[in-house]
Parts: structure tokens; C-alpha cells; sequence
């Protein structure tokens, strides 16, 4: 049977998002149907959106923190049923048998994931779109199960966001007496806060802005570091055991590699593309300290993530909209007027059919 879907989608770099009817792939045996109620909005989706990246497919919907309820469900899936609450993150397939695959790191694919949107399915060739629509053909191996008591706008950024964040706290084993600093509070840099204060870390924010302290102290920091003070950078080195740096554009490393202490890790979530400045080396070589990077989570992360949010009562701080605001909600983003990610109810797409 083929899934005639509606959405919202872009056609080129320069259009605003508009409806569009189209058709997802027919259903295999192992996929579900999703009907989406919600779905998170990435600052990636703008980047697709506008071909930031040069390599954007039209027409594209975008979309990848997808929450919603199972409407149908193939022969050969196990343990999902028709009405669970469920949700899709940023990938929709992968390889299934390199090593990365094999050890539950699907993000890391050797032939690279399928991508929930703006990519091409492995099996049939068919495009993939995203969560600003009605429903979604997922496999059944790339479906999470979101806890009841979640409030489920809240729950959709989880999918990426809180992923994002919560693979590299878990990677470096943080937990009680951890100390754990994060640069930047956006989208991300606000659940990296909350799942550490979970875990059981001492956190604290690396920030450029004064007005940042009173929201910073609501979610849970117990330190604020401005950055742009020579004085309180001084005091704040060799300390962190995990820097959690979300900030999204180039910016320079140096000032936070200092504040690690021995065996420390600056870990890059936000940024993609090439360092700049270059980094000075002599502050990794003589306390061990590392920089690395990290994307995402696997299949089974995510869903201990949505585990361990459903027993903390963790979810992002969303506004929620309408999807008729959408290409207004493009345009507050690029001015970070956001605190801190907007969630679509695809219930507005009524309104368009």
C-alpha cells in the first residue's frame, strides 16, 4: 500500500515552507506507522532548509524529533504495538552489520545512517521526509518508546537534542562528584545542564552574557563562568572533568582547554566544520587533556535516555507552535529568540488539508 502523507515542505533553498501532499514509501514488514502530534524544530532543519550545507534535496520536509502514536504495524515487528507512544530521532536506518552497528552505535554507521530526512532509503531508493507531517514509515528497530508521564512537546527534543547531550555525559562517565562545565545555552546547552545535574554532577556554564544567570540558576547550574573574564577563567583552571561545548558556530577552543583538569575532555556537539584558531597544544600535552567530538546516540542510548527522563521527569523547555508558524519560527531562531526549542503540534495541519 503506499502512504499518501501531508506536510509542510520547501522546494528550494530561497521558498518558505508550505504544504505539500506527497507519498512516503510503502510499508515493508518490519516498519510502523506513526501518526506525529509533535515534532521538535533543529536549528539543522533550518541549515537543510536553506542548503547551508550544499546538499539539500527538493522538495524536502524536514524534521527529526518526532513524537507520536503507532497507527499501524507490520507482520515482523516485535514489541510495539498499534497506539504506543513512540518516538524518531535523526536516523531511520542503517547498515545493520558493520561493527558500529553491531555495538549499538547506528549514528557512527560505516556506510553512514539514513537519515530521517533530506536522504534517500537504502532498500527502495525513495526519498525520506521528516516529522512536519501526519505520519511517518519507520522500521521498527528505529522507533523508541516515550514513558506516559512525559509531557510529549516537552519530549520531542529529547530525540536530538537530548540525545546529542546525553551520549558524550554517559561516554565519559559522569555521575555523583563529576564536574561537568557547559559552553553555550541554547537548545542544547540547556538539557547537557539538566541531564547533568541528574547524573549527579556539579555543573557549571560557561557563558558570555550576564542575563544568562538567572534562567542558568533555574535549571539547575551551580556555577557561572564568564568567559570574556580573564580573572574568572584563571580561577576556573584545572577543574572539569567533561566540558560539554554546544555553541554552533567557530569559535576558539583555547580558553576552555586550561580549565580541564588531567584527563579531562572538551567535547564538541554543536559545531561542525574546521577549528579556528588553531589550538594550542601545550595544555593537552602536559595535563592529558583531550578534544573530542560526538554525534548524536545509537538506538538503545536514546531509549535509556527517554528511560531515565521519564524517571526524572526531564524534558526540553519548548514553545509550542502552530505549523503555520513555522517559517516565522525559522526567522526567530536565527535571532535566538527562542527559550530554548520550538515544537510544532501537527494538529494545525488540519487547517491546510
Amino acid at each position: 500500500m503506499s502512504v499518501k502523507s501531508f506536510g509542510y515542505a520547501v522546494h528550494s533553498s530561497t521558498d518558505a515552507l508550505a504544504p505539500h501532499h506527497f507519498e512516503r514509501r510503502d510499508p515493508r514488514d518490519n516498519d510502523v506507522i506513526i501518526d506525529v502530534e509533535f515534532c521538535g524544530v533543529c536549528h539543522s532543519d533550518l541549515h537543510q532548509a536553506r542548503n547551508d550545507w550544499q546538499n539539500s534535496r527538493y522538495p524536502m520536509v524536514p524534521g527529526h524529533e518526532i513524537i507520536g502514536r503507532i497507527s499501524y504495524v507490520g507482520s515482523q515487528v516485535k514489541g510495539f504495538k498499534i497506539g504506543d507512544q513512540v518516538g524518531v530521532g535523526c536516523m531511520v536506518d542503517s547498515c545493520q552489520h558493520c561493527h558500529p552497528c553491531e555495538e549499538g552505535h547506528e549514528q557512527y554507521c560505516d556506510e553512514f545512517p539514513t537519515l530521517t530526512y533530506n536522504d534517500v532509503d537504502r532498500h527502495d531508493q525513495q526519498p525520506t521526509f521528516g516529522g512536519y507531517s501526519n505520519q511517518i514509515v519507520v522500521s521498527h528497530k528505529f522507533v523508541v518508546k516515550v514513558p506516559d508521564n512525559l509531557d510529549l512537546a516537552g519530549a520531542a527534543p529529547l530525540l536530538c537534542a537530548g540525545i546529542t547531550t546525553w551520549s558524550p555525559l554517559r561516554h565519559w562517565q559522569v555521575g555523583p562528584g563529576s564536574k561537568v562545565a557547559v559552553v553555550g545555552l541554547g537548545g542544547l546547552g540547556h538539557m547537557a545542564i539538566k541531564l547533568a545535574k541528574a547524573l549527579g554532577a556539579e555543573v557549571s556554564l560557561f557563558t558570555r552574557s550576564a542575563n544568562k544567570e538567572e534562567d542558568a540558576k533555574r535549571l539547575g547550574v551551580d556555577h557561572i563562568i564568564y568567559s570574556i573574564n580573564e580573572e574568572a577563567m584563571n580561577q576556573a583552571k584545572n577543574q572539569f572533568d567533561v566540558i560539554i561545548d554546544t555553541v554552533p558556530y567557530a569559535h576558539d577552543l583555547n580558553p576552555y582547554v586550561p580549565t580541564l583538569t588531567i584527563n579531562g575532555t572538551l567535547v564538541l556537539v554543536g559545531y561542525l566544520g574546521e577549528l579556528e584558531p588553531m589550538v594550542n597544544s601545550v595544555p593537552l600535552i602536559m595535563g592529558r587533556k583531550s578534544i573530542a567530538g560526538s554525534l548524536i546516540g545509537g538506538i538503545k542510548e536514546t531509549q535509556e535516555l527517554l528511560d531515565f527522563c521519564g524517571q526524572h521527569n526531564i524534558t526540553s523547555d519548548v514553545e509550542v507552535i502552530t505549523i503555520q508558524e513555522i517559517n516565522e519560527a525559522y526567522e526567530r531562531m536565527l535571532k535566538s529568540d527562542v527559550k530554548y526549542r520550538f515544537v510544532i503540534d501537527l494538529k494545525s495541519l488540519i487547517k491546510d488539508q
